[in-house]
């Protein structure tokens, strides 16, 4: 069950990119590139909640669709939009 806030006392989960296994950890929980994390970031803040939010957006395509759409192996402009 996830709380919409943390008890009192507790600190909520922050990311911290200085911290590599820490970002490894992030990257993959978020589906996201550690440079999406940085972006994310930069403008929520580091808390985990705020970041997921961000990252999620209010896009219909899934973050994982985004990682892939700005992959060095595809041009920027082909985007997959599911269905």
């Amino acid at each position: 069950m996830t709380h919409a806030h943390p008890p009192a006392g507790v600190q909520p989960e922050r990311i911290n990119l200085n911290d590599k296994a820490s970002t490894d950890t992030w990257t993959q929980k978020l589906s996201a590139t550690r440079e999406q994390l940085r972006e994310a970031i930069a403008a929520v803040g580091d808390k985990a909640a705020d970041v997921e939010m961000h990252l999620k957006g209010s896009h219909s395509t899934t973050n994982s669709d985004r990682v892939e759409a700005l992959s060095p192996n595809k041009p920027a402009w082909i985007v997959h939009h599911p269905k």
